[in-house]
């Protein structure tokens, strides 16, 4: 999900409350802790370790969902016939248990096909078999808690497919209040748009978010990433209004009265959180991509626009499909905007949809587009629709990619400095996050399956990935993608099916980086100190990492060191595996500039102290974005040398079209209030 289409501010501040306090000891349970007042000591007290979050058992594993529903504004209702195809997953039994979240249950049967041969052939004459026939038996059922268990007519094993059929009201607005969470502002599923049509200027309209657990809301399913189905879906709408779903739209019929019937078929598998629906009187805009549709859905005022909105996408879905060598998957592809949407974006299957601040006209869309949204969500399409995360601990394979892509799309489409610089912005909300949180990549102990998707899911693994495409090299990075989607198609993973992946293609033992940047805590924090010796015509390098070991681990670090000397940049390899260490580099006289991290892949603080002439020559020589802004921001902190001064003006006019922008993460450590785009 575009966690990158809600802006969320990340602040570190402590608020402190006054009150009258007596003296003596006062205990607050909700906060952990005690206070003596009459000897001031705050004493901790044992906190309960927050509960692993298993992936979901399967017991039973569905094959096929076909939906047959109808819309009722007036009460914000939807009427649905569920025709669900399951078999066990591997252990046989007798009972099937669905999420069925704020629903009414009218009815559940099993669906028998009984099927008639043919008579037997006789010369000259062909028979037709008869009509296979549907043997409906009422199945007994328990719906509380929005669990439906359903207890079926035998004890069925794994090799058996079985069909109920469950008649149902899904009710959206009894949904209990206070789900959600920063990235996603509410979870009751389905959504009615102005159903009364009081509200000027805002179009009726119906559209459905899946993500985290919430398509359970409008039809019965095991809601759970790790579950894969095909599934078709009959809409039922007014005629005056255009519906999208997943897949192919096969056909549509009109009833004879005021409405028409969509058929929406879904031939390929995918997780339940990624069905969709959408209904609303959009204008459609129609473009093609190796002969696949690619739609644009948007209010018709802004059909004009939605070429220049949309319009790189499908230079994207080239992109994308050549560099990954795994061509976009699916039969269709189709972007809708709609209202008030509870998130920035939603990666559904073949059909992602967008907030309505898309929706620009093309004066509009010269001060700001959302084209990092777009690469985003079309990224899902591989990561996170076709290899899906097997729970919430590991949504960062398919948020960090999707994060990552927008990377990979600056660089293809504007440049290298265009790229860092978006990278930059994404490290710095990283940055502020961690002043108040850090946490593993992929954790499995959490409060909420919602707590998943923040700086650290996005930004974090933005920036790891990026690392480990600088570790291993361009070749074997996109070769390891290619063999990762290619191996686990329509399937569930973890982060470990990744790190095989790697190791497949280079041959290394990868466990020591996945161990580091996935499945620990925190950053390294570097002090930086170099020293010439001219007698010896030695450059040292100390590098120390001074982070709090007792919570972050000691990182080994591979980087490269560019020494600048006598107009030429000799790179060094180093590999830090030491508290500290000390590197020695023979050089021909002392170097105009020593660049720890030439590259500027590393994700990590760093103290380093420069004069104003190295800091100087660096903006003036380094080749980055990131090495300039760097010099920048330290040269802003001497502003009032005349050295620093003249940079500083010459960057007014720096080579990169865009302004460049001071890097925060490289002014001194304070707290910071800076966003960080968050998209589902």
């Amino acid at each position: 999900m575009f966690s990158k289409t809600h802006i969320i501010v990340i602040s570190s501040i402590l608020f402190l409350n006054s009150c009258n306090l007596n003296k003596k000891s006062i205990e607050r349970n909700n906060d952990h802790f005690t206070v003596n007042l009459d000897t001031i000591q705050a004493m901790p007290k044992s906190v309960e370790p927050l509960q692993y979050q298993a992936s979901r058992t399967q017991l039973n594993d569905i094959i096929h969902t076909k939906l047959d529903v109808s819309f009722d504004w007036a009460k914000q209702y939807l009427y649905g016939k569920a025709t669900i195809t399951v078999k066990p997953y591997f252990y046989p039994t007798a009972t099937l248990i669905l999420d069925a979240r704020g629903m009414d249950i009218n009815k559940v049967d099993l669906f028998q096909k009984i099927v008639h041969p043919a008579r037997a052939p006789q010369k000259g004459i062909i028979y037709e078999p008869a009509p296979d026939e549907i043997i409906k038996t009422p199945l007994q059922f328990k719906y509380e808690n929005d669990i439906l268990t359903i207890h079926l007519d035998k004890e069925y094993k794994n090799n058996e497919e079985y069909t109920v059929f469950i008649d149902y009201v899904s009710k959206p607005n009894t949904i209990k209040k206070g789900g959600g969470s920063a990235a996603i502002i509410d979870d009751k599923g389905l959504y009615f748009i102005n159903p009364d049509g009081k509200e000027k200027n805002k179009p009726q309209q119906i559209w459905t978010q899946g993500e985290t657990q919430s398509s359970s809301v409008w039809f019965p399913t095991i809601d759970s990433p790790n579950e894969r189905m095909t599934q078709e879906i009959y809409m039922t709408v007014n005629k005056k209004y255009v519906t999208l779903s997943n897949g192919e739209l096969c056909s549509s019929f009109d009833n004879g009265d005021s409405t028409r019937t969509d058929y929406w078929k879904m031939d390929l598998p995918h997780a339940p959180y990624l069905a969709m629906m959408a209904v609303g009187d959009f204008a459609i805009v129609k473009d093609k991509w190796r002969g696949k549709e690619v739609n644009y859905y948007v209010e018709k005022e802004y059909e004009p626009y939605a070429r220049n909105i949309f319009g790189n996408t499908p230079e994207m879905l080239e992109f994308f499909s050549n560099k990954l060598g795994v061509d976009y998957p699916w039969n269709k592809y189709s972007q809708i905007v709609v209202r008030d949407f509870v998130s920035g974006a939603m990666e559904n299957t073949t059909a992602t949809l967008h907030s309505e601040y898309l929706q620009r006209t093309d004066r509009e869309l010269l001060d700001k587009n959302y084209e990092d949204y777009v690469s985003h969500e079309l990224f899902h399409q591989w990561f996170g629709d076709l290899v899906t995360c097997e729970s919430w601990s590991n949504v960062p394979l398919n948020e960090s990619f999707a994060t990552y892509s927008e990377y990979l799309w600056q660089e293809y489409k504007y440049g290298t400095d265009a790229a860092d610089q978006h990278s930059a912005e994404s490290r710095a909300g990283y940055f502020a996050e961690a002043e108040r949180k850090q946490v593993n990549l992929i954790r499995f102990q959490y409060n909420d399956k919602e707590d998943m998707f923040d700086g650290h899911s996005y930004n974090k693994g933005g920036q790891v990935l990026h690392m480990l495409r600088k570790y291993v090299g361009d070749d074997a990075f996109f070769a390891s993608l290619k063999l990762y989607l290619e191996t686990n198609k329509f399937s569930a993973v973890e982060i470990h099916q990744l790190r095989l992946a790697f190791e497949k293609v280079t041959g290394e033992d990868l466990n020591w980086f996945f161990n580091e940047w996935f499945l620990s805590a925190g950053h390294p924090d570097l002090v930086i100190k170099t020293a010439y010796d001219a007698g010896q015509k030695i450059q040292k390098v100390q590098i120390k990492q001074v982070q709090d070991f007792s919570k972050t681990p000691l990182f080994k670090i591979p980087m490269y060191i560019d020494l600048y000397v006598n107009g030429k940049v000799d790179r060094e390899k180093i590999v830090i595996t030491k508290a500290d260490e000390t590197f020695e580099f023979a050089t021909t006289s002392k170097p105009n500039l020593v660049n720890v991290d030439a590259e500027k892949m590393l994700l990590c603080t760093k103290t380093e102290v420069k004069s104003v002439d190295e800091w100087a020559f660096q903006y003036r020589n380094a080749p980055l974005y990131l090495d300039r802004t760097e010099a920048i921001s330290k040269l802003a902190e001497q502003a009032k040398d005349s050295v620093a001064a003249k940079v500083i003006i010459e960057a007014l006019n720096d080579k990169f079209k865009k302004k460049l922008k001071i890097n925060w993460f490289y002014l001194p450590k304070r707290t910071i209030n800076l966003p960080f785009v968050h998209w589902r």
